[in-house]
């Protein structure tokens, strides 16, 4: 398929693996880690550019964890990066008044409209800090997204958030369809009337789902044989130890120290050729992790990326961060 985009669009950058959560669909909490430097974060923001990344997801763990993350965003922002922050909300209502203006894309983590439920899922009482951070951010002339990470028992709960929560709130809802990577959340992948039921929510004012997220998982997902994949050449993956990460996070087979020479290395020939294996390995078979496929499903010309445009383009829209992404 003819490539649209042949640079890197995304850096993941971890600003640590700490979490104050303990998800029963994610394991990143249970590793030991540092925290990020706003000296080595600047000397790759700088490489970051020249690479022709736009965007940074400043994730985690839970970022807000880093205490220096305003300063981290202010420095991302100099440089005219478009940034994402997720958070769970537990640290936000401290941290509101320094992160004013700095994300463009605020994304508080809810799964249901029962704070009971929710936060059963993710082990720690945060729902009341979600409800907070919500009122605290609009009070600041903030507009956070929900993000609503969906597994088969909770589908249900869509409607409530929706209704009692986004929509009088005037915020965004990302639709998260759930994905397995070592062996997580096995149990809750979505079957075909489910997916038909999201591709329904989608189309309501707004929402949020990649349209391409459900016609990759009917498709079973990524093939080695013919990968969808584009993780190691659209998103750039640097953690909290400031090493490269290839190909993907997840997958994580290779790590490089980056020693304030990320662009160098990443144009160097031992990348390039892991680079070219992207969705090749034998792990990548059947993956439909949303983190790299959303920016695989923008560079490469193919049915993905016509599924995925109008959602990209509503998203974006109703951030009103799409001149940032072409311009």
């Amino acid at each position: 398929m003819p490539r649209l985009i042949s640079h890197p669009i995304l850096c993941n950058y971890y600003v640590t693996y700490r979490c104050n959560a303990s998800c029963g669909f994610c394991d990143i909490w249970e590793k030991p880690s540092p925290y990020i430097t706003l000296e080595d974060a600047e000397n790759n923001f700088r490489d970051l550019k020249q690479l022709g990344v736009k965007v940074i997801d400043f994730t985690g763990g839970e970022p807000l964890l880093h205490q220096a993350l305003p300063e981290l965003l202010t420095l991302a922002k100099s440089y005219k990066f478009i940034t994402t922050v997720t958070s769970n909300g537990l640290l936000y209502p401290k941290m509101a008044e320094k992160l004013k203006g700095k994300i463009d894309m605020l994304h508080f983590s809810l799964d249901s409209a029962s704070k009971e439920i929710h936060d059963k899922g993710r082990n720690v009482a945060c729902f009341d800090f979600v409800m907070e951070s919500i009122k605290i951010a609009r009070s600041l002339g903030e507009r956070p997204d929900i993000i609503f990470t969906v597994f088969d028992h909770n589908l249900a709960e869509i409607a409530k958030i929706y209704n009692e929560i986004c929509q009088p709130n005037n915020l965004i809802l990302i639709l998260n369809p759930v994905f397995e990577y070592n062996g997580l959340a096995t149990e809750n992948q979505l079957n075909e009337t489910q997916l038909n039921e999201l591709l329904t929510w989608g189309k309501k004012p707004g929402v949020y789902l990649n349209e391409a997220f459900i016609a990759l998982r009917k498709d079973g997902g990524n093939h080695i044989q013919k990968p969808i994949c584009k993780a190691a050449s659209s998103t750039i993956v640097i953690s909290p130890e400031n090493r490269l990460v290839l190909p993907c996070y997840h997958l994580g087979l290779e790590e490089f120290e980056i020693n304030n020479q990320l662009f160098d290395l990443y144009k160097s020939d031992k990348i390039s050729a892991l680079i070219q294996q992207e969705g090749r390995y034998e792990k990548c078979e059947g993956c439909t992790i949303n983190c790299y496929m959303q920016p695989s499903f923008a560079v490469e010309l193919n049915k993905y990326f016509f599924k995925a445009l109008p959602s990209t383009l509503k998203y974006n829209y109703m951030k009103g961060t799409w001149k940032q992404l072409f311009f």
